[in-house]
């Protein structure tokens, strides 16, 4: 009888968690399909503001859409390329009177904003107004709102305008505390990933690139703002460093700003732009409504195609995620674009501090077959380094923008030692019972023995000449040289273009129209690989478990970024070709 009414409550319970299952999936089904019933082409009246704030993380592609916990139907994402594509749709609109940007802070990078930036000067040839407001501007944000032809600052708000800074995070402490000793093997005096784990703070190498990246970035900043402000920049420079932007009275005087309004003022001011009574309201369209904004029809039956092929976070090996690259996934879109007869060259946008060495490798083999048969052009965003740009040295152009971080052509690995933190903290000893002398290899549990340290040295070394040979043939340069400019270096992206690791400057936008004169073509469309997920398809990964990072995210906020960075190291594997560290800018 006991038995009768395990079965039969275990079978209940059983039915009851598919009930569940089958519930939350019919109610994701029916919100999803309410919410592409409801998904119409948006429609823009005349004398219409673009509205645009960049208040959330800017991914360089926008996704068709992604569910959030909850269920409440799909969510399109407005990634770069739709900001761009947007601003430029926009130029041609006759419906759009002009960009009202609403701006705070921006948790994008540097060149992230200096691509938008860019077609926001583009969009000014239409003669059509920008107008940015904002109550604290950070740094960032007041870059980008000196494009504007007017910009407007609360009363009591201000700008942060002091120049720029590099923190990093040092492990050295901690590490000594816990009795764990991090055992390093590389390769490059300026491979500066590893510095965290055994320094206690930068040593003079890294501290140089450092400071001299973030002063290019920072000059690249006040070359923008000088122009389009027509204040020089000796006396920007003097204001940051004096820190003469306490209050918003002192913007207004140092004529970083133009007004100082309350928003009931701002929005006063702008009917009066726009000709309408004071009683109208203004007609708003937001930056991810219009991406549903089709002014002209696409011409999806134009002759050729431009493949443009995202890749995005860590490398690593397997189908990786819209975070991360995976080596096959990465693999299998570029061999599509490749053996695709009707598409005509390759862009291939890259936002990646690296990660492992043999995914990039599995990586650049199909950059470098897809480059013997057609064009293939490499953008880089915010960050293209290591890894990033092993994957990208066979391209047949680079274009990247002046703040990129770039280079670091260095390899290195990690073996922790925690030998002292089970048995002195813990009271945990190890032994081992093997059948030849080095069947430990690789131990972590007790230190590397001299002919086991000796094994991974050559092996790093062997990849960094593999790496450098790579990018001596694809970027033609003497090994030598690309030995001097490498040693694990990080440059930005002025200096990689002097230095011949680039050979333009430029975004997405710039990349893909050299990307179609090198194809000879003004007959194409763009394709965008690798496919995404339909969004029933997030829907089953996120209640099944396999995707748990849309509710990780909304828990966690913008502290996502660590825990993403804490994962990456944990599933670290193989020899590296990474920038370890953040390079956080303040």
């Amino acid at each position: 009888m006991k038995q009768f009414f395990k079965f039969m409550f275990a079978s209940m319970l059983g039915t009851l968690i598919l009930i569940i299952i089958v519930t939350l999936i019919s109610i994701g089904i029916v919100a999803g399909i309410v919410a592409m019933a409801s998904h119409e082409e948006v429609v823009v009246s005349k004398n219409t503001i673009l509205l645009a704030r960049f208040n959330k993380e800017i991914a360089d592609r926008g996704t068709k859409s992604k569910l959030v916990m909850g269920y409440s139907g799909p969510e399109k994402i407005t990634g770069l390329n739709d900001i761009l594509e947007n601003l430029e749709k926009a130029a041609k609109d006759d419906n759009i009177a002009g960009i009202y940007l609403d701006l705070s802070d921006i948790p994008s990078g540097i060149s992230t904003i200096d691509e938008i930036r860019n077609e926001l000067l583009n969009f000014k040839k239409s003669e059509k107004f920008i107008w940015a407001y904002g109550e604290v501007l950070s740094q960032k944000s007041y870059y980008l709102a000196s494009v504007a032809d007017k910009i407007f600052l609360n009363p009591q708000g201000g700008i942060d305008f002091k120049g720029v800074a590099s923190e990093m995070v040092f492990l050295k402490g901690l590490l000594e505390k816990l009795d764990v000793k991090m055992q390093i093997i590389r390769h490059g005096k300026f491979k500066a990933a590893t510095e965290p784990l055994f320094l206690d703070k930068m040593s003079p190498e890294n501290r140089k690139q450092i400071t001299e990246l973030i002063t290019d970035i920072w000059e690249n900043m006040v070359d923008g703002i000088s122009e389009e402000r027509k204040i020089g920049k000796v006396e920007l420079n003097n204001i940051a460093d004096s820190l003469k932007i306490q209050t918003a009275q002192d913007a207004l005087k140092y004529k970083l700003v133009d007004q100082l309004v309350y928003k009931d003022e701002l929005l006063d001011e702008m009917k009066k732009k726009l000709a309408i009574d004071a009683k109208k309201k203004i007609q708003y369209v937001t930056m991810d409504k219009y991406t549903d904004v089709v002014v002209t029809k696409k011409q999806e039956n134009l002759k050729h195609k431009i493949a443009v092929i995202y890749a995005s976070g860590s490398i690593g090996g397997g189908e990786g995620d819209d975070q991360s690259i995976g080596s096959e996934k990465t693999s299998k879109a570029i061999r599509k674009a490749r053996e695709d007869e009707k598409v005509k060259a390759i862009v291939f946008r890259i936002n990646s501090g690296g990660g492992s060495a043999l995914a990039s490798d599995v990586i650049w083999r199909e950059i470098d077959l897809a480059r013997k048969v057609k064009p293939v052009v490499a953008s880089f965003g915010d960050v293209a380094a290591s890894g990033g740009y092993y994957i990208a040295c066979a391209a047949t152009k680079i274009i990247a923008d002046p703040t990129t971080i770039t280079g670091s052509i260095g390899v290195f690995g990690v073996i922790p030692n925690f030998q002292g933190l089970f048995s002195k903290k813990l009271g945990i000893t190890f032994d081992w019972a093997m059948t030849n002398k080095n069947g430990d290899y690789i131990p972590v549990m007790k230190p590397l023995s001299t002919y086991q340290t000796m094994l991974l040295q050559r092996e790093v070394d062997h990849i960094y000449e593999g790496f450098t040979g790579k990018v001596a043939a694809g970027r033609n340069l003497d090994i030598s040289k690309v030995d001097s400019i490498g040693q694990g270096r990080v440059w930005s992206g002025s200096d990689a273009k002097t230095i011949g690791l680039i050979d333009d400057f430029g975004g997405l936008t710039k990349a893909i129209e050299v990307a179609a004169e090198l194809a000879k073509t003004t007959d194409y469309h763009l394709i965008s690989l690798p496919e995404q997920k339909e969004w029933f398809e997030e829907l089953i990964d996120q209640i099944t478990g396999n995707d748990p990072s849309a509710s990780l995210k909304q828990t966690l906020g913008e502290n996502y970024q660590y825990y993403r960075y804490l994962k990456e190291i944990s599933e670290m594997k193989g020899v590296q070709a990474r920038m370890l560290y953040q390079l956080n800018l303040q």
